[in-house]
């Protein structure tokens, strides 16, 4: 018990750091927060353009929400034992990681929140690649609405090509959560096509929105 509520502190405490950093370097907006359920078990679904995207689009909400990181980020020794102090969950790259499944559906059963990246590794170039199929599986089991999440900005800031971040602006977008029952109505294919041409718009838009020039699909 006594570790739970150091553990709860702690996360509130690193969430509160991480605005504060967020806002020094980075001058992040956010858009459509009120789309986060107040309540019950969520998954944000985000495009994947820097190391930081997990503290831009699930560390600035007012819920907790979990993340999934590639399991040799464990074995380093900052990132590691950070990581594992916000209960972020290790998975294999390139194979299927049915323990790392097993432990987002006990997340979500219990009512709480998951950050997923589709894409699977930082883009190239600032482009949203086309998510693969199975995100439904989760949303089904875990009765859990899909909130489409856009990261704007993280590339020109950190992309993979570079070994530190700049200072820049960013802007993360959340769009309107897509039911479980609108889940059920429709194929992990389809489900998969439909989430990214929708992150693909939502970034559009907020590149408009920015005077940026859209990326070209």
């Amino acid at each position: 018990m006594l570790e739970e509520k150091l553990r709860a502190r702690w996360f509130w405490l690193a969430r509160w750091i991480c605005r504060v950093f967020c806002i020094l370097f980075f001058r992040v907006r956010t858009y459509g927060q009120e789309n986060i359920p107040r309540k019950g078990a969520f998954i944000i679904i985000s495009n994947h353009q820097s190391y930081l995207d997990p503290i831009f689009c699930g560390g600035l909400i007012k819920r907790h929400s979990s993340f999934i990181a590639r399991d040799s980020l464990f074995t380093n020794w900052f990132f590691g034992p950070l990581i594992s102090s916000v209960n972020a969950i290790p998975v294999k790259l390139g194979e299927p990681d049915i323990s790392a499944m097993r432990k987002v559906l006990e997340k979500l059963k219990k009512g709480g929140g998951v950050t997923l990246f589709p894409e699977g590794t930082r883009t190239f170039d600032g482009k949203i690649t086309p998510f693969k199929p199975g995100l439904g599986l989760l949303s089904r089991r875990g009765k859990a609405p899909i909130v489409p999440v856009v990261i704007d900005g993280a590339f020109e800031c950190w992309s993979r090509h570079k070994k530190l971040f700049t200072p820049g602006q960013i802007h993360i977008t959340y769009g309107k959560a897509i039911t479980v029952q609108q889940v059920k109505d429709m194929g992990d294919k389809k489900l998969a096509e439909l989430l990214t041409d929708t992150l693909r718009k939502m970034q559009t838009q907020s590149r408009l929105k920015q005077n940026k020039k859209p990326y070209d699909y």
